[in-house]
């Protein structure tokens, strides 16, 4: 009885305990549910209240276009992004181009195109997927890849509730969230080669093939669609749209390889000019004529010329003025420390030893570059060869390595030489030479051929230059004129400089050149250069006779009067 009695109270003792356990952990649990809605409900608040404040749209949100004819001075790159990707079988495409261009906006509006033509397989729900690549970056142990996607394996925190079950789970990257549409990746020269390397075997095989040493595929815990996913891959089919503001020769040539390449230039100053009325208008500043004009003599592209309004605007208003004056326009570029473009005119008069030269630099800049020429005969009859203005080596820096490029100015001059001496008998050895490009800007050599041999010529003849002439062109030791590249947009640079004719190539001329607002002239021999880019001199000459001859008819009649 004794230990009956004992054993019921030993029993009763542990039943006791175990109850007041599980009452703890009753009230325990409750407290922490207590906490944790207190702590959810502080935060519901707090995140309604930060939902409340809103602070004013920014001017550049407000005036992003809305649809192509709001993008100003890409009607070419338009085309060609349409052509690229609203057709039938649409391709992977890379856009350079400066910033504030309007490359992102043009790639989102040519995505709806897309979706509302017939011919295109972007079905109606198609997703435009951004991703930034400066800021995409991925693990190397492979833990996350926000690009291509990645493997959550068991082992690490946050695996889910398969996690315990040593499930491994894949997580989609944005080239599987884009199945269907558009990836559309910007800053693509900034990608990791890594990525750059995954991206490409995403572009061949349209799918993504995920691993893990965790994944077995005998495990019946395993679900269905994960095992799908390991064994098949993850869908991938999209069309890849990459913008950059490096320049061809820094993206990797495996992936330009597989995309059409398209060429956003820089705005003109007009242009700039209407982006900058515009951005003041939808202020509700409005700004002065010359106000908006020196915008465009200094903004680069359409984010600056906004940002220059709103500050401006921003000035007016703090000082209760409701419109945007020139001096608001120059405070704002003295305190922003802007520089000049730079602005180039046709010269007043027919020149000797200068000659419009033509260049590309940048991202498919076209500019007018004067080339110079002086030859003066060395009285001990040795004479020198002097090139100068040009950068000797450019270092051309992308994708993890530099290479240097040496400027073939000096080589180009010397085949400008031998064709004087053995075409048409200059004695060149006998000259002190010097060719000047004025302003530093990198010049690859041959392109300039045929400028520095009209502008040798010019200053061996001392026959004046055609102002309003442009060219381009290498030239050979046989004077022959060999084709050159950025044709387009030297041909785009002498038009808005306002010269009224170009000389090029033979190969590089193109039909629709016939429709320009300038003069293109294909030239395939030195000599025929000679012969246009002096063909003014006489008519010069005789207009400047007959100008000499009425001053001095009305200088006689003046004096008969009196």
């Amino acid at each position: 009885m004794e230990t009956g009695s004992f054993f019921g109270f030993l029993q009763m003792f542990f039943a006791i305990v175990i109850g007041v356990y599980f009452l703890n952990l009753l009230q325990s649990q409750q407290s922490t549910k207590t906490a944790v809605a207190k702590g959810s409900r502080r935060e519901n608040e707090k995140l309604a209240m930060m939902r409340k404040v809103s602070l004013t749209q920014p001017l550049t949100a407000k005036i992003r276009p809305q649809k192509f004819s709001d993008i100003i001075g890409q009607e070419e790159g338009i085309k060609a992004l349409k052509a690229a990707l609203c057709g039938p079988n649409p391709q992977h495409v890379i856009i350079y181009g400066p910033p504030g261009v309007g490359k992102t906006t043009a790639a989102r509006l040519v995505m709806e195109a897309a979706k509302e033509s017939p011919h295109s397989p972007f079905l109606a729900d198609a997703k435009f997927i951004e991703v930034d690549g400066a800021t995409s970056r991925f693990d190397e142990r492979g833990i996350a890849d926000p690009l291509i996607g990645s493997v959550h394996d068991p082992i690490y925190q946050g695996a889910g509730a398969m996690g315990p079950a040593g499930i491994p789970q894949p997580k989609p990257g944005a080239v599987s969230k884009a199945h269907g549409g558009i990836l559309y990746i910007d800053e693509i020269g900034e990608l990791h080669p890594m990525q750059i390397n995954k991206l490409l075997k995403v572009l061949e095989d349209r799918k993504v093939m995920l691993e893990s040493a965790y994944y077995n595929p005998d495990d019946s815990n395993v679900p269905s669609y994960i095992k799908d996913i390991f064994d098949n891959g993850l869908p991938a089919d999209f069309r890849l749209v990459g913008a950059t503001t490096r320049q061809p020769y820094e993206i990797p040539p495996a992936i330009r390889s597989r995309c059409l390449e398209i060429y956003f230039r820089a705005l003109l100053p007009a242009e700039i000019e209407k982006i900058a009325a515009d951005a003041a208008e939808n202020a509700q500043f409005p700004a002065s004529a010359e106000a908006i004009k020196l915008v465009g003599r200094y903004a680069t592209n359409g984010r600056e010329a906004v940002n220059m309004i709103q500050i401006a605007a921003g000035l007016a208003l703090t000082e209760d003025r409701n419109a945007i004056s020139v001096e608001d326009i120059e405070w704002v570029i003295n305190s922003g420390k802007y520089s000049p473009r730079p602005e180039k005119k046709p010269l007043a008069a027919a020149a000797v030893g200068i000659v419009n030269g033509l260049a590309v630099t940048g991202t498919s800049i076209g500019l007018v570059m004067d080339v110079e020429a002086t030859a003066v005969k060395n009285p001990k009859g040795a004479g020198s060869l002097k090139v100068t203005g040009v950068v000797d080596e450019e270092e051309l820096k992308g994708q993890g390595r530099s290479l240097f490029r040496k400027s073939m100015a000096l080589s180009s001059a010397e085949n400008v030489l031998t064709v004087l001496h053995n075409l048409y008998g200059f004695a060149t050895e006998e000259y002190d030479i010097h060719i000047n490009f004025p302003g530093g800007v990198p010049i690859d050599g041959p392109s300039a051929g045929v400028s520095m041999a009209v502008a040798l010529y010019s200053a061996l003849t001392q026959k004046p230059v055609d102002n309003f002439l442009a060219m381009t062109g290498e030239i050979s030791i046989n004077g022959r004129i060999k084709p050159v590249g950025g044709v387009s947009d030297k041909i785009n640079a002498a038009v808005q400089m306002g010269l009224k004719r170009v000389l090029i190539p033979i190969d590089n001329y193109q039909n629709n050149f016939a429709h320009l607002p300038i003069e293109v002239v294909a030239i395939s021999h030195v000599e025929e250069a000679f012969e246009l880019a002096f063909a003014e001199e006489e008519a010069q000459a005789a207009q400047d006779a007959a100008a000499e001859a009425n001053a001095a008819t009305g200088v006689k009649k003046q004096a008969a009067v009196m």
